[in-house]
C-alpha cells in the first residue's frame, strides 16, 4: 500500500530489471546476458519456492487440524486472549521461518556473493535481518491485536475498522519512516557538492516543489548495486541516493536520476499510490471477510474470532494480494514511464538519463531478456531496455 520507506525507482535488480534487445549496440557495458539471466532465474525460482512452501505449510496446518490443537495449547498457557494470540502467531511464524530460512539465506546471501553483488559478511546479513524483525514485530502485533479486537467487537463488519487503521498506519509510516525507521538500517548524509546542489536546487525551483533534502545513504555496506529512492510524505519528503550511485555516476547522470525522482513528486504518484493502496486494502479486506466467514462455517469453527481459524483469513488475504499485484505493478510501470519523461524534459536531454540507465543495468546485473509474462506479473518498473528505447525514440 502506498510508497513507504525506500521506494525503488531506478533500480535494475530482481524484478526491476531490463532486457537488451540488440545486445552491445544498446548497452555495451552490460553484463553477459547468460550471467544476468542465471542470476534472475535463480532469485525468482527461490522466491517462488519460498512463498509456496510457506503457503502450503499454512494450508496443511489448517486442513490437518494442527491449528486447532495449537490454539487450544496457546489458550491453556495464557488466560488473556491477546497473549494467547501472540503465542499462537509466534509458533506459526517460527514454523514458517524454520522452513524458509535456508532459502532466504541462499537467495539473500549466498547467491548475492556468488554473483559478486554482496558486501555483507554472514554476521552482518544476520544482524540486518534481525533488525528488520525487531522493527516489524511490534507493528505486526499491533495490527493483529486490533484485527482480533475488531473480529470480536464488530463481527462481520470487522473489515471496515481494520481497513481504516491500516490506512492510517500506512500514512503514519510514510511520514515517520524516513526520519525514524530508515536510519536504523542506513546512515544518511546530505549531498553537499556545490555544483550538484545548484543543479538540484534549479530543478526544484523550476518544478515549484519543496523537499526536505537530498541525501546519500551507505548502500555499499551491503551491496555493490546502485539505487535511488523517493521517501516520505508531507514535510518528511526526501530523495535519497545510494552511495554507490553517487560514487559511480557523473553529476549529469545524478541530476537525471534526481529529476526522475522529482517526477514522481510532480505527478503526485505518492498520493495516487496511497489512494490506490487504500482502495485495494478495503476491497481486499471486504472480499476476504466474505470468503473467511464462509470458510469458517464450512470448516465448523466456533466463530470468525476463533483463534484456530485465523490462518484461514491469512490464506484468503494472501490469495487476494497475489491476484491483484499485477494491477498494482501495471500502475507502477505507468508512473515510471511518466517520471522518465519528466526527467528527460527537466534536464533538457536524454543522453545523461540513458547513460544512467545503462550503468544501473551493469551495476545491478540486469536481466537482458525477461519473459513478457514475468514482466507483466512481477515488474513494478518497465525493463531498462524498454525505457531506453522509449527515451531514444521519443515515445515516452
Amino acid at each position: 500500500m502506498g510508497s513507504n520507506g525506500l521506494k525503488p525507482s531506478l533500480q535494475a535488480s530482481e524484478a526491476e530489471t531490463g532486457d537488451t534487445p540488440t545486445g552491445s549496440d544498446l548497452n555495451p557495458t552490460a553484463p553477459h546476458p547468460r550471467l544476468a539471466k542465471s542470476y534472475h532465474r535463480t532469485k525468482l525460482s527461490i522466491s517462488i519456492l519460498s512463498s509456496l512452501l510457506a503457503f502450503v505449510l499454512l494450508v496443511i496446518l489448517i486442513v490437518t487440524g494442527v491449528t486447532r490443537q495449537l490454539a487450544a495449547w496457546s489458550n491453556s498457557l495464557a488466560s488473556n486472549e491477546y497473549i494467547a494470540l501472540a503465542i499462537f502467531v509466534a509458533v506459526l511464524g517460527a514454523l514458517q521461518s524454520c522452513l524458509t530460512l535456508p532459502l532466504r539465506w541462499y537467495s539473500g546471501f549466498r547467491i548475492e556473493h556468488r554473483f559478486g553483488l554482496s558486501n555483507q559478511s554472514l554476521t552482518r546479513w544476520a544482524w540486518e535481518g534481525l533488525k528488520a524483525f525487531l522493527v516489524g514485530v511490534p507493528l505486526m502485533l499491533a495490527v493483529l491485536f486490533f484485527l482480533y479486537f475488531s473480529l470480536e467487537t464488530f463481527g462481520r463488519m470487522w473489515w471496515l475498522p481494520v481497513g481504516i487503521v491500516v490506512t492510517l498506519l500506512t500514512v503514519v509510516l510514510a511520514r515517520i519512516g524516513p526520519v525514524l525507521i530508515l536510519p536504523l538500517f542506513y546512515r544518511f548524509t546530505p549531498v553537499d557538492s556545490g555544483s550538484l546542489r545548484e543543479r538540484i536546487a534549479g530543478l526544484c525551483a523550476r518544478a515549484g516543489v519543496k523537499i526536505d533534502g537530498i541525501y546519500s545513504f551507505n548502500l555499499s555496506k551491503n551491496t555493490s548495486k546502485a539505487n535511488a529512492a523517493f521517501t516520505g510524505i508531507g514535510r518528511a519528503k526526501r530523495i535519497v541516493l545510494g552511495d554507490t550511485l553517487v560514487r559511480e555516476f557523473t553529476e549529469e547522470e545524478i541530476e537525471a536520476v534526481f529529476a526522475h525522482e522529482l517526477g514522481h513528486l510532480a505527478f503526485g504518484h505518492i498520493r495516487t499510490s496511497i489512494l490506490i493502496g487504500t482502495v485495494s486494502t478495503f476491497v481486499g479486506l471486504y472480499v476476504a471477510a466474505l470468503l473467511y466467514e464462509w470458510s469458517v462455517q464450512a470448516a465448523g469453527f466456533v466463530s470468525i474470532a476463533d483463534l484456530a481459524a485465523l490462518p484461514i483469513l491469512a490464506v484468503w488475504l494472501s490469495l487476494f494480494a497475489l491476484a491483484t499485484s499485477p494491477v498494482g505493478n501495471l500502475v507502477s510501470r505507468r508512473h515510471e514511464r511518466q517520471a522518465d519523461a519528466y526527467a528527460v524534459k527537466a534536464t533538457g536531454g536524454a543522453e545523461a538519463f540513458v547513460s544512467a540507465l545503462r550503468k544501473l543495468g551493469r551495476m545491478n546485473l540486469a536481466d537482458p531478456n525477461p519473459h513478457p509474462l514475468i514482466e507483466f506479473l512481477l515488474y513494478s518498473h518497465p525493463p531498462i531496455a524498454k525505457r531506453i528505447r522509449a527515451v531514444t525514440t521519443g515515445q515516452l
